[in-house]
């Protein structure tokens, strides 16, 4: 029977049933049995690995190089600890020789005057440090909603992460949005669970908010010593001992730590505790790795498996995104940071371990991407931060940028020391840096060694798949504004002024919008919050000593079509000595989620032979008029989405030019949109608001106040928890009322969740506040 079941199920499955075996059906089967089986598996196994071993060649330099390498992002939720832990790494691995402190306003880090003075990151800023022969690149990256698309760039370079959570806080809301993220980017993580001396810390309550909204396996590494302000270490299940920090010792700042292993002697209650947990963990593992499964059905026990098999049962887990290492700690009480830094190390992917396939197509030349870029004058203007996916970079190298088809020239090249930065000469793959003199290059471009390359890998890859597209990196996805308001200069003498810095500024941050309101001739500002357009113009203010003034903020809404309609529009005229005629029908239905990438063809009976003869230029013009038509709507002229557009007509006269084309088309979509009952979308937000019980009547009752939808009260130790669904609109200024109601002990953080219809009320309410006029 159970070579038949082995004909019909792979291997990876025969020993899962193996193992089940084993567990439920011990009656049935005896343990000779089961391992002759196993022994014919491995043997097999054995001869086919071993003919692969055979084929594989030398490592090569460069490779032995990146498994050296760990290019790691800190993410969280705001103030769970990213700042705090990161000082503690620079100080342990002696690049620093002082710990920065984010409530004494020195960290490393955090370096912007704003940053400083608010007590909270920003700009996501990188730094290269050593550990335990490994260099490691690290990103602080933001943990403020607003601040989102900082998160977004840096994790798209990045080949893992660690997740810091509040150990008394679990799974928040910015931690559910970080985690999505590196969910889009397929990072490989582990997770800290900082503040493990707060007396509210609970590791079930963690354990569980991890598997249920986050929707992934912890492996727990450690276990803690002591409860609340007793903490003192950790236990270390794969090698069974203890890591003590003395928190008295003036001076060390937890640099240095006693490790011993446990007895089973003298510490039997502990002992026994911390070997449960690992048969516990070995257990969880074995269910996630066959090699590990293989080895205790072997042994016909999870009892004494060898921490080093362990460690790589949980890289493996780690590296394929099955399961999250889970480790736990007090930074700020320097407690526990030293072996998260290990398991950086160690279960964490070099850059070599991480595949993409357009790398591929390119290696072994230069492959690299741009992710951030900065204004310094004082070091040579304009600092673009690179990772190098494959190839070397040397100072002077020429350049060539696949998104804007231009050359670019390298000036010097310097790794980052959070601010500091120290030159180099050249770079190898796997690495993160600075370089200058790339004038052109904007976050998320694709750089490569020349122009030739880059044809000579789109010919290879249009035989492949028929499009003649240059492969690019996929960059960060920039996500859409929704606050915004009026930006004026003080006087005509700053004006010139102000428009230099919002270039840079827009440059620098791709998520602030800057645009001319063609009414009224304002220059427009948008962003993702009122803390990201208040950041803005205290930048302007303090960096380019320009006192610009910001009007009211102002929601940024969508238009739809909520009626099905098709118009026809007919073009006869002359321009110059060149007679245009277009005759084109258009047709726009509601659908939600519609994006709009390119217009549909409406080819029936009547149609067919019409459509079959449009040419593809001009169907390229008519997609570009439409584009231009849904990014102004006709109620207050914002982007129009959740539209399908149908093309059902097109004639075109000799010697008609595609721009008329093209504006021929977003004319016609105009109309259309004109008299297909257009309607108002609102931002809706997740909210959730941490309070006190005696405040919280309180606060539920400002939320009705505000359209709001509760959609969840629990209790977390002696606070309430609410979840909140509500209309940005309503939330201007919320922050200030919330600490007005409960007090000062009240905070919330948000989200994007939607946008919804509005109302007939509520939509001529938003119309009268941003034009002034109540509509007829």
């Amino acid at each position: 029977m159970m070579s038949a079941v082995a004909g019909d199920v792979s291997r990876c499955r025969m020993r899962q049933l193996l193992k089940q075996v084993l567990r439920r059906e011990k009656n049935v089967f005896s343990p000779a049995r089961v391992h002759r089986c196993l022994l014919h598996l491995k043997c097999s196994d054995k001869q086919q690995s071993q003919s692969q071993e055979d084929q594989q060649q030398v490592p090569k330099k460069d490779d032995q190089q990146m498994e050296k390498i760990r290019n790691i992002g800190i993410m969280a939720h705001i103030d769970a600890g990213k700042t705090t832990t990161t000082e503690r790494m620079l100080y342990y691995s002696g690049l620093t020789h002082s710990v920065g402190e984010v409530h004494d306003g020195d960290t490393v880090m955090d370096f912007m005057e704003q940053e400083r003075a608010r007590g909270i990151t920003i700009n996501s800023a990188a730094i290269t440090f050593p550990w335990k022969k490994h260099r490691l690149n690290l990103v602080d990256t933001p943990g403020h909603i607003d601040f989102t698309m900082e998160v977004e760039r840096s994790l798209s370079v990045l080949d893992g992460a660690v997740a810091i959570f509040d150990a008394s806080a679990g799974v928040e809301a910015q931690s559910l949005t970080v985690w999505r993220q590196a969910d889009r980017y397929q990072v490989p993580r582990l997770c800290y669970l900082n503040k493990m001396d707060k007396p509210a810390a609970d590791l079930s309550m963690c354990l569980t908010s991890i598997k249920d909204k986050l929707y992934t396996t912890p492996l727990v590494l450690q276990q803690p010593i002591g409860q609340g302000k007793g903490f003192t270490g950790v236990i270390d299940l794969i090698h069974m001992r203890r890591m003590v920090w003395n928190q008295n010792k003036r001076g060390d700042y937890g640099k240095s730590y006693q490790i011993t292993n446990l007895s089973q002697e003298n510490e039997k209650d502990l002992w026994e505790q911390a070997f449960l947990a690992r048969c516990e963990l070995t257990d969880t593992l074995a269910d996630l790795d066959n090699t590990l499964a293989e080895y205790v059905l072997e042994k016909e026990s999870i009892e004494n498996i060898p921490p080093l098999l362990l460690e790589e049962a949980v890289r493996r887990a780690t590296i394929n995104q099955e399961a999250v290492p889970l480790l736990m700690g007090s930074s700020y009480k320097n407690t526990g940071v030293q072996p998260l830094m290990d398991a950086i190390i160690r279960y964490l992917p070099s850059p070599s371990e991480r595949t993409n396939d357009t790398v591929s197509l390119y290696a072994p030349h230069l492959c690299a991407m741009a992710f951030k870029i900065i204004h310094d004058n004082q070091r040579g203007g304009v600092l673009t931060f690179i990772r190098i996916y494959s190839g070397q970079l040397e100072q002077g190298q020429r350049l060539y940028n696949i998104n804007q088809e231009q050359g670019e020239r390298v000036g010097r090249i310097m790794i980052a020391y959070a601010d500091d930065l120290k030159e180099v000469s050249s770079v190898q793959a796997g690495n993160i840096v600075v370089v200058t003199g790339l004038k052109l290059t904007g976050t998320g471009d694709t750089l490569v060694g020349s122009q030739s390359i880059a044809n000579s890998v789109m010919k290879k890859k249009s035989k492949e798949t028929g499009e003649r597209q240059t492969p690019i990196l996929l960059g960060a996805q920039v996500p859409e504004p929704v606050f915004f308001c009026s930006v004026e200069a003080p006087s005509m003498s700053q004006q010139k002024a102000l428009e230099e810095a919002l270039v840079r500024l827009q440059r620098e941050d791709p998520s602030l919008r800057v645009t001319v309101d063609q009414d009224t001739g304002q220059t427009v500002l948008s962003g993702m919050g009122e803390l990201h357009l208040d950041i803005i113009r205290d930048r302007i203010w303090k960096e380019y000593k320009v006192e610009a003034e910001l009007g009211p903020l102002q929601v940024a809404y969508r238009e739809t079509s909520q009626t099905a309609c098709t118009h026809t529009l007919d073009i006869n005229k002359t321009i110059g000595d060149r007679k245009q005629q277009i005759k084109i029908t258009l047709s726009i239905e509601p659908k939600r989620d519609e994006k709009f990438k390119s217009v549909n063809l409406a080819i029936s009976k009547d149609t067919q032979e019409n459509l079959c003869a449009v040419r593809h230029y001009h169907l390229a013009a008519i997609n570009q008029g439409i584009s231009a038509g849904l990014r102004s709507g006709p109620i207050l002229g914002f982007p129009v989405v959740d539209v399908k557009v149908w093309l059902h007509w097109l004639e075109i006269g000799r010697g008609t030019s595609e721009t008329m084309v093209s504006a021929a088309a977003a004319q016609c979509l105009h109309q259309l949109l004109q008299k297909s009952n257009a309607q108002l979308l609102e931002p809706f937000m997740q909210l959730e608001i941490i309070t006190e019980e005696e405040t919280t009547p309180s606060v539920l009752a400002d939320i009705s106040r505000r359209r709001g939808n509760v959609l969840q009260v629990a209790q977390r130790q002696d606070m309430k928890v609410i979840q909140v669904e509500c209309p940005l609109a309503e939330l201007v200024g919320y922050s200030t009322t919330l600490r007005t109601i409960t007090s000062g002990t009240g905070f919330f953080s948000m989200e994007l969740s939607d946008y919804r219809p509005m109302s007939l009320y509520d939509q001529a309410l938003a119309i009268e506040s941003i034009t002034g006029f109540a509509p007829s």
